[in-house]
Order: C-alpha cells, then sequence, then structure tokens
C-alpha cells in the first residue's frame, strides 16, 4: 500500500474512496486506537464478572459501549486518519464522530456505574480503585469540570478556539499535537454530555429541564459555525492548502463541505439525546408516583390499623 507523508504525517497516496476510508492502518502514534480495543476487552470482562456473580447486565449497555469503541477505532486506527491530514471534509467528519458520536455511546455504556459494581469493595489494596474511583467523582476539581460554566464554553472553544486561531494548524504540524487534539474532541464530548444523559454517578446532577436548558445552549452557536465555515470564499487554516496533486481536489469547495458536515451533524446526536432525557424523565416521574402510592398506601394501612385497636379498645372497657 503506498502512503506518502503530510505535515510528518502517513497520508495515503490514493485519492480517499468508501473501499479505501476504513482500511486498518496502526503505527507508533496509533494510541487512541489501542486504547479503544483495550476499553472494549476491560468493559466485556466486567460484564462477564457480573454475570458470574448472577447479575445482568443490560445487553444494550455492551451494544453501546462496543460501538463507541467502534467508532473511536474507526476514527483512528484506519485509512480515515490518515486522510484526515489532508482533507477539511474528512477531518470534521472524523471532529463530529468523535465529539458526539463517541462520547454518546460510551455513556450509555454506563462504565462508571459497571466499575462500582465489579471493582471490589473493602478497606485496603483491593478495595483501593473503587475507592479512588468514588473519591474522584466527588472531588471539588470533577465538579468544577463537570459545571454548566465549564462545559459548555469548552463545547464552543472546540470549536472557535480551535480552528479560528493558530492553534489547530500548530496542532496538526506534529503527530502528538494531532492525537492530543483527537483526544480532546472526546473528553469534551464525554464532560458535556455525561451529565446531560445522566446514566452514572456524576460529580453533578442536573434536573432534567437543566438537562435540556444545557443540551440547547450551544446548538445556535454550533450551526452558526459551520455556516460561517461553508460560506468561506478562503481557507481558514492553512493545513488542508496543498493536498495531493493528483486527488484533483479544490481545497475551498472541500472546506465548504466540511461546514455542512458541522452543520447538519448536529441534528442526529441532539435528537438521541432529546429522547435519552425525556425517556429518564418520564421514568423518574413514575418511579415518583409508584412510591407516592406505596406511601399511602402504607399511610391507609396504618390508619385502618389504629382505627381497629382503636374500636378493639371500646370494646374491652364497655364489657
Amino acid at each position: 500500500m503506498d502512503h506518502g507523508q503530510h505535515s510528518g504525517m502517513w497520508v495515503p497516496s490514493p485519492p480517499p474512496s468508501w473501499d479505501r476510508l476504513f482500511l486498518v492502518h496502526l503505527d507508533a502514534w496509533s494510541i487512541l486506537a489501542v486504547l479503544s480495543g483495550v476499553a472494549l476487552v476491560v468493559y466485556l470482562a466486567a460484564v462477564l464478572r457480573l454475570r458470574g456473580a448472577g447479575v445482568r447486565w443490560p445487553w444494550w449497555r455492551t451494544v453501546a459501549w462496543a460501538g463507541g469503541t467502534a467508532s473511536l477505532f474507526l476514527m483512528t486506527g484506519t485509512w480515515l486518519n490518515g486522510y484526515s491530514m489532508a482533507l477539511f471534509s474528512v477531518h470534521m467528519t472524523q471532529h463530529m464522530v468523535l465529539s458526539f458520536v463517541t462520547p454518546l455511546l460510551l455513556l450509555l455504556g454506563a462504565p462508571v456505574t459497571l466499575a462500582l459494581r465489579t471493582l471490589p469493595r473493602g478497606r485496603g489494596a483491593a478495595g483501593a480503585p473503587r475507592a479512588l474511583l468514588l473519591e474522584a467523582l466527588h472531588s471539588r476539581f470533577a465538579r468544577f469540570i463537570s459545571h454548566p460554566l465549564f462545559t459548555v464554553p469548552l463545547f464552543l472553544a472546540s470549536l472557535y478556539g480551535i480552528y479560528f486561531t493558530p492553534l489547530f494548524d500548530a496542532l496538526m504540524g506534529s503527530p502528538g499535537g494531532h492525537q492530543l487534539m483527537l483526544a480532546h474532541f472526546v473528553v469534551v464530548g464525554l464532560l458535556f454530555f455525561g451529565p446531560i444523559l445522566g446514566q452514572d454517578p456524576w460529580p453533578r446532577t442536573l434536573s432534567h429541564p437543566g438537562r435540556l436548558l444545557e443540551l440547547f445552549l450551544p446548538v445556535p452557536f454550533h450551526a452558526f459555525f459551520g455556516v460561517a465555515i461553508m460560506m468561506a470564499d478562503s481557507l481558514i487554516v492553512r493545513t488542508f492548502a496543498d493536498p495531493p496533486a493528483s486527488w484533483g481536489v479544490d481545497t475551498v469547495q472541500d472546506q465548504g463541505v466540511a461546514g455542512g458536515i458541522i452543520w447538519g451533524f448536529g441534528e442526529l446526536p441532539t435528537v438521541l439525546v432529546l429522547a435519552v432525557v425525556f425517556f429518564s424523565w418520564a421514568s423518574s416521574e413514575e418511579r415518583r408516583g409508584r412510591a407516592i402510592d406505596r406511601a399511602a398506601d402504607r399511610t391507609d394501612d396504618a390508619e385502618r390499623l389504629a382505627y381497629n385497636a382503636h374500636l378493639r379498645a371500646l370494646a374491652e372497657r364497655s364489657s
């Protein structure tokens, strides 16, 4: 397989096509791709451990986690990762998947809940991992980075602060910087969507209306960013200025495609999150209603028993 170099990183020589995009390609910098495989193996091992203890784990959570790790691998361990170094449209597809699809699927897998159920309890070395996880969840730092006043600006800065400043070209100029940026996209997605989905214990708990507000707050800024890139008549970053000449790419047109990907990509993930939040809201209201009914039943029973006892006391006195 022929390949070339672009900014010091591997780029396939043949032009991109559907039969080439997802060919596996791993090198010394395929850190995230390797981590995706490790994460899948560890998760499946935890599920098997639960099953061995006679505890059932929802199958759809396992499927979601597998989908999240698969999306991470496809974006970072295939030729798509190489093409993303030369084409803005491919890079933006990578960015959107790592920011939206991968985090949402991983969060639906509820890994924190799974860890808390499988890690051993108790004091000493055996219980240390679980204790450290709980301590991290309740730490002041975790509460700070999970606050909407931090997560929403961070989410927006991942768009405007990276692409409209020299930072993007600087990060894309080295394999380490590129990996750091891709990891940043995933982490930002996890921090932003974690408290909104509410599938795991989280440092901060939002009400369901608060979750919806946080979900929709960045939507107009995200859409405006996509439109701004779509309508730009010159390149906003230098990284994609010189794709291989044999590909015959119009770089400004390709940038417009990237803007369209941004503009249209947020809708489906937003609808998915909206459905999860509404389902969670309805379920919590149903549980609350059942709890109220049970409390009412207990109150009625107590009142009935007290009344019967009162009648027996009167009968005993009269006799």
